[in-house]
């Protein structure tokens, strides 16, 4: 038998109109033997209809959908929604506040421990009740990233792969419906696999998606138009908020990641000088970056070329390069 979530919240989840509250988190430290970390959630419910779960700030230095789901949240009203709304900006809240990709206080990255553990550590907890609550009322799941301050990436909504012929249909309809220029089904290997948000919400059979729309731990104002029109298709599609106002979804490009065996890792220390941009169609042998060697400024440098035909989906942000940092990864087209 699972264990009951330690987090809770004032918000009745059965309850119609708009509410706003926080989940609270027990993290007993020095100085505050009770405190709890307060994560805030919107919950907008009227009448039957299907529940929409929309999570930002799962990594705290992503911003496009941190701002999206906070405009969102002010946008709709009880009377714009025929079922249930969820939204949650700030997911693992200290990580946001900090603007760091995971937790100062446990290290946690958020998206790499699902389906997580009712007992474990605050950000072990925060997925666990993400896992074990919020997908149980769920009928859709949108999960909004970007680069943060390591990448650099194309514009993407991906979708873990499944099995199941019309799980898969449904999120190839949920890709088409966002409509990010690039649409990506992964396996997951590049990233964290089965322990990320939108991979535990498909392992449930919950059509679910993320996202990548921006880069440097900045703002990207495609990326957040992406974002609150996206989301607003989704919301629309699913007659959850039939009347929102929406632009119709342009055209995406479908693609596969090509995963970490194809993607170029730095093999020393160094500065990277980009060959290549996101989005950009290359071919295997192709040039993708010069790396220059930090100790030697004699020592030419050394050229890194792309292994096999692809479309570059990121890259990384900053120059500076350590042993082992992911430079370039690609996909390709379905």
């Amino acid at each position: 038998m699972a264990e009951s979530s330690r987090i809770w919240t004032h918000i009745d989840f059965n309850k119609e109109g708009k509410q706003v509250g926080n989940l609270h988190v027990p993290h007993s430290v020095d100085l505050s033997a009770y405190a709890m970390i307060q994560i805030p959630i919107v919950c907008i419910g009227h009448g039957e209809g299907p529940t929409a779960l929309l999570t930002a700030g799962n990594h705290g230095d992503e911003y496009e959908g941190q701002i999206a789901l906070r405009n969102l949240a002010r946008l709709l009203s009880p009377e714009d929604v025929h079922g249930r709304v969820i939204i949650i900006p700030s997911l693992n809240y200290p990580a946001v506040e900090s603007g760091r990709r995971v937790s100062p206080v446990d290290e946690g990255n958020l998206n790499r421990l699902f389906p997580g553990r009712a007992n474990g550590s605050a950000t072990e907890m925060i997925a666990h009740y993400v896992d074990s609550v919020l997908f149980e009322l769920a009928d859709v799941v949108i999960d909004v990233h970007s680069g943060g301050r390591s990448l650099d990436y194309a514009h993407t909504a991906l979708a873990q792969r499944v099995a199941d012929k019309a799980q898969d249909q449904a999120l190839r309809e949920l890709l088409t419906v966002f409509g990010a220029p690039h649409s990506v089904l992964t396996t997951g290997s590049g990233g964290g696999g089965a322990t990320t948000l939108y991979a535990a919400a498909a392992k449930r059979g919950i059509p679910a998606l993320t996202t990548e729309l921006g880069s440097g731990a900045t703002l990207s104002p495609q990326g957040l138009a992406i974002a609150e029109q996206g989301v607003r298709r989704v919301l629309r599609h699913y007659g959850i908020a039939p009347n929102i106002e929406c632009v119709p979804a342009p055209a995406t490009q479908l693609l596969s990641s090509l995963g970490p065996r194809h993607a170029i890792y730095a093999p020393r220390a160094g500065l990277m000088e980009p060959l290549a941009e996101v989005g950009e169609a290359v071919r295997a042998g192709q040039p993708a970056l010069r790396l220059y060697e930090l100790e030697d400024p004699l020592a030419p440098p050394l050229t890194l070329n792309f292994g096999a035909d692809g479309i570059v989906s990121c890259r990384r942000f900053p120059t500076l390069c350590a042993r082992g940092d992911g430079l370039f990864h690609l996909a390709a087209p379905l």
